[in-house]
Order: C-alpha cells, then structure tokens, then sequence
C-alpha cells in the first residue's frame, strides 16, 4: 500500500472562482425571521411572505438553486376554510410551485394543524417545504415564500392571532434559504 504525502491540495480555478464538482455547494444565503407579523391575506390571491425573502446572486447558469422554507405561523380564520391553502415560492415575480390545473389551488405544501377545534389563541401551524430551481441566470434572484388561501384573513407570523401573554400561547421562528449547487 502507498502513501501520499502533500503541504497542500490547491482547489481547481478559473479565474478567481474555485470550480466545484456537480453537486458541490457554491454559497447559501439565509434570513432567519425572528419578529412577529400579521399578514392580511385575500382570499384566492398569491400573497408573497415579505418578512421571509432572500437575495442570491448564482455563479454560473448551470448552477441548481435548492430553496428552504420553515414557517411558524397561524391562520386567522381557523375553521373548514383556514385549510384550502397552499404555500410555495417566487422567484421575483414569478410562482414556482406545482403547474396549475383547473380551478384547483397549485402549491408545494400546506401548513399542518395541531388542534382539531376552532381556536385562533394557542394553536399554531407549522410549515416546512423545498424546492430545486434552474433559473439559468447570474444575476441577483429574489426569492420568497407565498401562500394562497381560499378565505380573506390574517396568517400570523411566528405567533399565533391573539397573542395574549401567557404560558398557553406560543411563539417560533421562520426562515427561508437559498442553496447554489454546482450544475
């Protein structure tokens, strides 16, 4: 068996930029929303998420971008109808999410529910999604997280709708992120 002795592996450049191999992880750009927010939502319009937005700016237009969302949040109107919804993303202006089809409501997930009753005080929702996007470009990308629901109403951000202080309510965190993938 032989042995391989060096001071150092130099990565492969060019130019400035070291080539990753397909697959390699180029960057991740991150916002971790640590607030708390009450979007009005109207009913069967894509609202983008404006507090969970990300900038990235791709090295090459080979490179795959693997989007992230965790959202802590809570419907306002917390009956049959809070559940028609769906959560995706944009890339600036445009929806990626599954292709429409008919009058159906086209997304990538749907928030979970953790208490079967009507109660808008201590019962939040969770959602945690993914999406790989070939946008083809070098220039920045804007990405955010969307939601459409059936029903005008509130989504509470990272709390829940009354947000009364006390130990029976309950409060998160949310983030989106952007990862490059060498194409």
């Amino acid at each position: 068996m032989s042995k391989l002795y060096v001071d150092e592996i130099a990565p492969k450049t060019a130019g400035n930029k070291v080539i990753m191999p397909q697959g390699g992880i180029i960057q991740t750009q991150y916002t971790q929303f640590t607030g708390t927010n009450l979007v009005a939502l109207s009913g069967n319009t894509d609202t983008a998420l404006t507090d969970l937005t990300v900038n990235i700016t791709p090295t090459s237009t080979s490179s795959i971008i693997h989007l992230q969302a965790h959202i802590f949040c809570e419907h306002g109107d917390d009956d049959d109808t809070s559940w028609n919804h769906v959560f995706f993303f944009f890339r600036d202006t445009t929806k990626l999410a599954h292709a429409a089809s008919g009058s159906r409501r086209s997304g990538i997930s749907v928030a979970t529910r953790t208490f079967n009753n009507v109660d808008n005080g201590s019962t939040p929702q969770m959602t945690r999604y993914d999406y790989f996007d070939s946008p083809s470009l070098t220039s920045q990308i804007t990405y955010k997280c969307g939601v459409n629901a059936r029903s005008a109403e509130n989504l509470a951000i990272n709390r829940v709708i009354t947000d009364s202080d006390n130990n029976g309510v309950e409060r998160g965190i949310s983030f989106i992120s952007a990862t490059e993938i060498a194409g």
